[in-house]
């Protein structure tokens, strides 16, 4: 009986040409199993040695609750960041980056599945306990550049769940990011302000004694260990209720644990375990191409800076620990230069949403900001979703290919999926990364022209770009309700070629252009495409 190809990924497969013959050979009868398997393998042999070039390494640095205007080269004055402005002068800047929310657990998922968080439920800003989101085995940017023949790896924050019901942090905790598409990981799991406060290498809590278990509970208090609210005098800065939770190094998080004391984190000696982890994860790649996503911290609540850094900048704890973000980027660079690995790596820093000011602490951010504009001349913030709660710092570097310059380029975090798959000569099953595009073009220069749409979600709100008009709309409060309705009342409409700041609403005076924009968000959020 003749035996059919299938490709070994529902979602990814071999290139065109190659699928072709096989599938033709397979129908004629003409392959037995054995056959066809070494054909496989010496097709793709082929194709891969045929390539004109090496398959470029992949780092995509992102920060945590970074703004554009907090950045030197994107014109920041009461800090400067050097290491940023190295790696903008030597790529390419985007003064339109996005990310597709204005919070975290809803842009990563979007950036790794190439899907708007806002399709599926539960996709909002994730407890530290809650259970993956991503279905193990689904195709993600890392599952496609893992079959492109990539060492993929994640090193900090994660914050798209782990496991599957309760999960028991003394033993191998999975599904993770092991489950999809990467081959390593040392994480955190959730962020810096939420328990528990360890981290995670490969599938267990790293230097866990097991005279010590872990308990963790965002629903009641466990054990006996101090919160914010029982004793305040323990802390190194005042909390808000949400933030008063167990006291770990001074500091009170959201949720309770008990346990584990050996293995919990260092604040201030977190940023080189994070380098030195990065570092070992380029040298254990060494003769194969790589994709490392380091998920900084900075400069995300708590925000508590290495005493290298503590105390350099006006604008408190909170422009200090953007120095150590700056100063992390530059170790990579170096690691990389070392190497002999930059002049073939693309480099990506970005954010996964707007800046925040006051997010829970009192370290003084707010007071001590003075005439700093972290989203620099656009208005909002994390959280909602004007321009300056999705527009963030997007700069790519990959010197034997890109040209160095700015681009004005509309570009989203979302299309990395099906850009990389581009890159990398591989095809994507339809109904997988679904609102992800090819930006392969503008990401490296070769063009100017970018998305046309662009969804940006907020909490309470959903922003819509078309060119460079934006409307924004206030979102269904229903979390159960499916997918987000929009209605003409209390619309904004604003047009950013002549008002990048959205202070002038347009919608009264331009109603037939509301209509028509309103129409397309809805006909987006109902399940069409872009």
């Amino acid at each position: 009986m003749p035996q059919t190809f299938h490709c070994a990924s529902p979602k990814l497969c071999l290139p065109g040409s190659i699928r072709t013959r096989i599938k033709s050979l397979s129908r004629l009868g003409q392959l037995s199993c054995l056959a066809l398997v070494l054909l496989t393998l010496l097709a793709l042999s082929s194709w891969k040695a045929n390539a004109a070039e090496p398959l470029p390494n992949i780092v995509l640095i992102n920060a945590d609750d970074l703004g554009l205007g907090d950045v030197s080269c994107y014109g920041a004055k009461a800090l400067s960041t050097p290491n940023l402005d190295r790696l903008a002068a030597g790529g390419l800047r985007f003064t339109d980056g996005h990310a597709s929310a204005a919070t975290c657990t809803p842009s990563r998922y979007s950036m790794l599945t190439g899907e708007y968080a806002w399709r599926q439920r539960g996709r909002e800003i994730l407890t530290g306990d809650a259970n993956l989101i991503i279905k193990p085995g689904s195709t993600t940017l890392a599952s496609i550049l893992s079959h492109a023949g990539y060492r993929t790896g994640i090193v900090g924050k994660w914050h798209l769940g782990l496991g599957k019901g309760k999960i028991d942090w003394n033993t191998n905790i999975s599904p993770g990011p092991l489950d999809v598409g990467f081959d390593s990981q040392f994480i955190i799991p959730a962020t810096l302000d939420r328990v528990p406060c360890v981290f995670l290498e490969g599938s267990k809590v790293r230097n866990l004694s097991v005279d010590d278990p872990i308990e963790v509970s965002y629903s009641h208090r466990v054990g006996d260990l101090p919160t914010g609210k029982s004793h305040p005098e323990m802390l190194l800065m005042t909390a808000d209720d949400q933030h008063s939770g167990t006291i770990v190094n001074g500091v009170s998080r959201i949720g309770f644990m008990k346990g584990g004391k050996s293995a919990l984190w260092s604040d201030v000696d977190m940023p080189d375990l994070i380098v030195q982890k990065s570092v070992d994860f380029l040298e254990e790649s060494k003769g194969k191409p790589f994709f490392l996503y380091l998920a900084l911290v900075e400069p995300h609540v708590p925000r508590i800076p290495s005493a290298r850094f503590a105390g350099k900048t006006p604008l408190g704890p909170r422009g200090d620990v953007i120095l150590q973000l700056d100063w992390i980027v530059g170790q990579v660079l170096d690691a990389l230069d070392n190497r002999g690995l930059a002049s073939n790596t693309i480099v990506i820093f970005t954010s996964d949403n707007g800046p925040v000011l006051n997010d829970g602490y009192g370290d003084q951010a707010v007071a001590k900001n003075g005439t700093h504009t972290p989203a620099g001349p656009y208005k909002g913030r994390k959280y909602v979703a004007y321009e300056g709660g999705t527009r963030v710092p997007f700069i790519v570097r990959w010197p034997e290919k890109i040209k160095p310059g700015v681009s004005d380029a509309l570009v989203c975090q979302i299309d990395f999926p099906r850009t990389f798959a581009q890159l990398t000569g591989q095809s994507i099953e339809s109904g997988a990364a679904p609102d992800s595009q090819n930006m392969l073009a503008p990401l490296l220069g070769e063009t100017q022209q970018g998305r046309k749409t662009l969804v940006e979600e907020g909490v309470s709100e959903m922003g819509f770009r078309d060119g460079s008009w934006k409307l924004i709309v206030p979102k269904n409060p229903k979390k159960d309700a499916g997918a987000p309705t929009v209605s003409v009342n209390n619309s904004q409409l604003f047009n950013l070629a002549e008002d990048e700041g959205e202070k002038i609403n347009l919608a009264q005076k331009d109603p037939q252009r509301l209509e028509a924009m309103l129409a397309q968000l809805q006909r987006i959020l109902n399940g069409g495409t872009e």
